[in-house]
């Protein structure tokens, strides 16, 4: 493809805007890019986030969100480190990372020490530029995660790319680079429950039931999933859960329901999904002697939690934030993948194609929980 190139992609013009399609120009390709021909993009809340403003100084606007892309190569920057990457593969999309820092050279890629910068902003870390304009010719925010992938064409960080082995899966695995490694990641790479441990899940989105499925593999004793929509918690038990807790209709606290399943002791493990200060109040309540949680849905900056200190330091607990699962995508997500042709992993059961053109139709059953994880085709 010859570039400048003329595309479209799902725009949001000012924070609370709507996501609109517009056209923009793909103005350049830089040596460390790979330019992508997106066909799929998972919706996820962090997406959200960007379109309501919630990133606050990092996103300036115009933007495009999208984070779960997967699509086709069609261009390749002459400093592009993977030499086995062709025009034509088909790729999924994850994170992008500096490659250098202390974290990234110990393969800590989701630990990067220019994370924020590199996929929070939308821009080009090395001069502040981005790929995209406007036809008006204003920049447009076009890196997200290093790929903004509501765009029918991005130019995407060299970071970013996993090869796709099964092309004609890439839109069920499209969630992987995000949603689903986030969850599963945080079960396998940090928690590694034994068979004999109990793993509690705070919120049944996509990231929760990535969570769900992963501990069911292994399998957990009780693996605990809590939410407020009932249709969320039925398929939770259909693919993995033990138990489930509508925290919107118990008499009682989350925490005795959850004692209740576990003979008193609390859980081993505790992920909160949510971000929601009362619930992971409500996680570290829940973790049994020396238990660990994680939060992996970030709070609203500004927040604050209440937490018995006495009772957590006597009770050897442990409270990590999580970021991807801590993955290393070339390699978790080909993991994942593996999972699910063996029927393990069955993201399928949990998500939904829609066109492009109804966004506003899977947002809305994302929200009510009609499906966990839409994905766009473009």
């Amino acid at each position: 493809m010859q570039l400048p190139l003329e595309t479209e992609a799902l725009v949001v013009h000012a924070p609370g805007a709507d996501f609109e399609m517009t056209p923009i120009v793909i103005q350049d390709l830089r040596p460390d890019e790979i330019l992508v021909n997106m066909k799929y993009s998972g919706v996820c809340h962090t997406d959200f986030w960007l379109q309501q403003g919630a990133l606050g100084p990092l996103m300036k606007f115009p933007a495009i969100a999208g984070h779960e892309g997967a699509g086709i190569v069609r261009a390749i920057g002459s400093e592009v480190k993977d030499k086995s990457l062709q025009v034509g593969d088909c790729v999924l999309l994850s994170f992008s990372a500096c490659g250098e820092c202390s974290y990234c050279r110990d393969d800590q890629f989701s630990r990067c020490t220019d994370f924020p910068s590199l996929n929070l902003t939308g821009i080009r870390r090395s001069d502040g530029t981005t790929p995209a304009k406007l036809a008006d010719g204003r920049p447009v925010r076009s890196q997200f995660f290093g790929q903004s992938s509501f765009s029918r064409i991005s130019a995407v960080h060299e970071h970013c790319v996993v090869k796709c082995p099964y092309p004609e899966d890439m839109a069920i695995y499209s969630p992987m680079g995000c949603g689903y490694q986030t969850g599963a990641g945080t079960i396998l790479n940090i928690m590694k429950p034994k068979a004999d441990q109990t793993v509690a899940v705070f919120g049944a989105g996509s990231v929760g039931f990535a969570a769900i499925m992963t501990a069911a593999t292994v399998p957990a004793r009780h693996i605990i999933a809590i939410d407020i929509v009932e249709q969320k918690l039925a398929l939770a038990k259909e693919l993995g859960a033990t138990h489930t807790i509508n925290s919107a209709k118990i008499q009682g606290s989350v925490v005795n329901e959850i004692n209740k399943v576990t003979g008193g002791n609390g859980v081993d493990f505790a992920i909160d999904t949510t971000g929601v200060a009362s619930v992971i109040e409500k996680m570290l309540d829940c973790l049994a002697y020396g238990g660990t949680a994680a939060s992996v849905g970030a709070p609203p900056r500004g927040d604050n939690i209440s937490v018995n200190v006495g009772a957590f330091f006597a009770g050897k607990k442990t409270w990590i934030s999580v970021a991807e699962g801590d993955s290393h995508p070339p390699e978790f997500i080909p993991k994942l993948i593996d999972l699910h042709k063996q029927g393990k992993f069955p993201v399928e059961k949990i998500s939904k194609v829609y066109p492009v053109a109804d966004l506003k139709k899977a947002i809305s059953d994302m929200k009510d929980g009609t499906v966990i994880k839409p994905i766009l085709e473009f």
